[in-house]
């Protein structure tokens, strides 16, 4: 596993360095100019990495402020390093001209400013929460309908901070639900920023019972740390267990990061009612089916966040964002409501899942 870290670690330095020294290339003018713009490149790698390596230490408006300035750099890094490939292809077969990619501030400004506007573009888009709705009509037993809010991956913490959970909060109180299930990934990477602003009262305000499972990001902030925090913000905390509100029973799985978690087959043994399983990362979902599940609701994937990398969560994923069916089962994967990482969505989008039971 380490072995393996430091490897990826290691590509990644190379590709870092592929792309600074294309842009010293493309950069016109003397040695001094090429340098300034491949060190700002490098400079903003740099911001983008102290947030991480300051978490513990520095105040929260620094690394706040660092992961606002920095993190914006991780999106324009993947498509300098896509155009930089493209184009050495394109001049290797012929199609690109070599003067286009060697001291021209024509395709320098042209590259930069495209990348800047799709940034803009992908942050505005961010913003936007698309609610997404579903009914599901069963021959099961149910008093009345049913209106079911479901979330996944707020990553609440430096990127997504309190007065944007509160906007989620509200949103959430407008469908009036019966119940809210978030489907992992509440937390971010550290708790530190969630207990110092007290996100926990936002919860609060939430009328509905609350239930969530554990996500991997609660095991990389402690998970027993996390327990503590959902508990105080009145969230219910479904670990490989079960939980009935009316006519629903919600299965909770604890996250894959836990190998010893329990089988499906387990949970759901004997179960009756309208059944929804929560279980973070949607892997193997030809268990829900066997299961006899009426509806798996997973988040985890992002969709990839941004495009091309949409396309590679595709390919690792039976299903890595939308509606799915097997068999008599009802899945939604969704790309989530909050972020990892910069606050920029671009061929994917943040959403909340509004479901009928009927």
């Amino acid at each position: 596993m380490r072995s393996s870290i430091i490897i990826v670690f290691l590509i990644f330095l190379a590709t870092a360095a592929y792309v600074a020294w294309h842009l010293w290339r493309l950069t016109p003018g003397t040695w001094v100019m090429k340098s300034i713009v491949a060190g700002l490149f490098l400079i903003w790698m740099a911001l983008a990495f102290a947030s991480i390596g300051l978490r513990k230490n520095a105040s929260i408006g620094t690394i706040t402020a660092l992961y606002e300035v920095g993190h914006p750099w991780m999106i324009a890094y993947l498509y300098l390093l896509i155009a930089f490939i493209l184009a050495d292809i394109g001049r290797l077969v012929r199609l690109i001209p070599k003067d286009w990619l060697i001291s021209n501030g024509y395709t320098l400004l042209g590259l930069l400013g495209v990348i800047a506007i799709t940034l803009v573009l992908g942050g505005i888009h961010y913003k936007h929460k698309f609610r997404e709705e579903l009914t599901i009509k069963t021959d099961k037993p149910l008093e009345k309908p049913i209106t079911v809010v479901l979330a996944s991956d707020l990553h609440l913490g430096y990127s997504n901070r309190r007065p944007e959970l509160a906007r989620w909060v509200d949103l959430i109180n407008a469908e009036d639900p019966d119940l809210v299930l978030f489907g992992g990934d509440i937390v971010d990477i550290q708790l530190r920023p969630l207990l110092e602003g007290d996100y926990a009262s936002e919860f609060a305000r939430i009328k509905a019972p609350m239930y969530t499972v554990l996500g991997n990001h609660e095991y990389i902030s402690q998970e027993e740390e996390a327990e503590k925090f959902l508990s105080a913000a009145g969230i219910t905390l479904l670990r490989d267990s079960v939980a009935r509100v009316g006519d629903v029973t919600i299965i909770g799985r604890d996250d894959r990061s836990n190998p010893g978690r329990k089988a499906l087959s387990e949970l759901a043994d004997s179960l009756k009612g309208f059944t929804i399983l929560l279980d973070h990362q949607p892997f193997h979902l030809e268990d829900a089916e066997e299961a006899g599940i009426d509806f798996q609701f997973s988040g985890h994937t992002h969709r990839g966040q941004v495009w091309p990398l949409s396309w590679v969560t595709d390919a690792m994923y039976e299903k890595s964002w939308g509606h799915h069916t097997r068999g008599n089962t009802r899945y939604y994967i969704s790309s989530g409501l909050g972020i990892w990482g910069p606050k920029i969505r671009i061929g994917t989008r943040s959403e909340y899942l509004v479901l009928h039971i009927e």
